[in-house]
Protein backbone atom coordinates (compact mmCIF):
# COMPACT_ATOMS: atom_id res chain seq x y z
CA UNK A 1 0.00 0.00 0.00
CA UNK A 2 1.19 3.40 -0.55
CA UNK A 3 1.69 6.50 1.44
CA UNK A 4 -1.24 8.27 -0.15
CA UNK A 5 -3.39 5.44 -0.21
CA UNK A 6 -2.54 4.79 3.94
CA UNK A 7 -3.03 8.62 3.85
CA UNK A 8 -6.69 8.06 2.74
CA UNK A 9 -8.03 4.99 4.23
CA UNK A 10 -6.82 6.65 7.38
CA UNK A 11 -8.80 9.50 6.58
CA UNK A 12 -11.84 7.93 5.78
CA UNK A 13 -11.65 6.24 9.24
CA UNK A 14 -11.10 9.34 11.16
CA UNK A 15 -14.05 11.00 9.39
CA UNK A 16 -16.22 8.11 9.90
CA UNK A 17 -15.21 7.41 13.76
CA UNK A 18 -14.88 10.72 14.77
CA UNK A 19 -17.32 12.02 12.16
CA UNK A 20 -14.78 14.80 10.92
CA UNK A 21 -14.77 17.20 8.01
CA UNK A 22 -13.13 15.35 5.49
CA UNK A 23 -11.09 18.69 4.42
CA UNK A 24 -10.07 19.51 8.16
CA UNK A 25 -7.93 15.44 7.81
CA UNK A 26 -5.30 16.81 6.27
CA UNK A 27 -1.62 15.39 6.89
CA UNK A 28 -0.37 18.58 9.11
CA UNK A 29 -3.46 18.38 11.28
CA UNK A 30 -2.66 17.88 15.23
CA UNK A 31 -4.87 15.22 16.19
CA UNK A 32 -5.42 16.86 19.49
CA UNK A 33 -5.80 20.63 18.66
CA UNK A 34 -7.04 20.56 15.24
CA UNK A 35 -9.18 17.70 15.40
CA UNK A 36 -10.16 17.71 18.67
CA UNK A 37 -9.50 13.68 19.57
CA UNK A 38 -8.33 13.03 22.97
CA UNK A 39 -6.68 10.43 24.79
CA UNK A 40 -9.41 8.09 24.60
CA UNK A 41 -10.18 8.61 20.95
CA UNK A 42 -6.74 6.95 20.59
CA UNK A 43 -8.28 3.89 21.44
CA UNK A 44 -11.19 3.71 19.00
CA UNK A 45 -8.40 4.49 16.30
CA UNK A 46 -6.50 2.04 17.04
CA UNK A 47 -9.38 -0.58 17.08
CA UNK A 48 -10.40 0.97 13.54
CA UNK A 49 -6.92 0.73 12.56
CA UNK A 50 -6.90 -2.40 13.57
CA UNK A 51 -9.98 -4.00 12.08
CA UNK A 52 -9.25 -1.78 9.27
CA UNK A 53 -5.74 -2.85 7.83
CA UNK A 54 -5.23 -5.51 9.82
CA UNK A 55 -2.65 -4.37 12.10
CA UNK A 56 -2.06 -4.55 15.95
CA UNK A 57 -1.49 -0.74 17.61
CA UNK A 58 -0.99 -0.43 20.65
CA UNK A 59 -3.20 2.32 22.51
CA UNK A 60 0.19 3.24 24.03
CA UNK A 61 1.29 4.23 20.34
CA UNK A 62 -1.53 5.86 19.38
CA UNK A 63 -1.62 8.39 22.32
CA UNK A 64 2.24 9.18 21.51
CA UNK A 65 1.14 10.13 17.70
CA UNK A 66 0.40 14.23 17.62
CA UNK A 67 -0.61 14.48 13.81
CA UNK A 68 -2.20 12.38 10.96
CA UNK A 69 1.32 12.18 9.44
CA UNK A 70 2.06 10.22 12.52
CA UNK A 71 -0.37 8.23 12.04
CA UNK A 72 -0.11 7.55 8.52
CA UNK A 73 3.58 7.19 9.24
CA UNK A 74 3.29 4.29 11.80
CA UNK A 75 0.85 2.44 9.92
CA UNK A 76 2.74 2.64 6.32
CA UNK A 77 5.84 1.48 8.63
CA UNK A 78 4.01 -1.31 10.09
CA UNK A 79 2.43 -2.38 6.52
CA UNK A 80 6.05 -2.79 4.96
CA UNK A 81 6.87 -4.99 8.40
CA UNK A 82 4.45 -7.52 7.53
Amino acid sequence: MTRQEVFEKTQSVLVDLFELDPQSVVLTAHLMDDLDLDSIDAIDLAVATEREMGLDVSEEEMRSLQTVQDVVDLIHLRLGEK
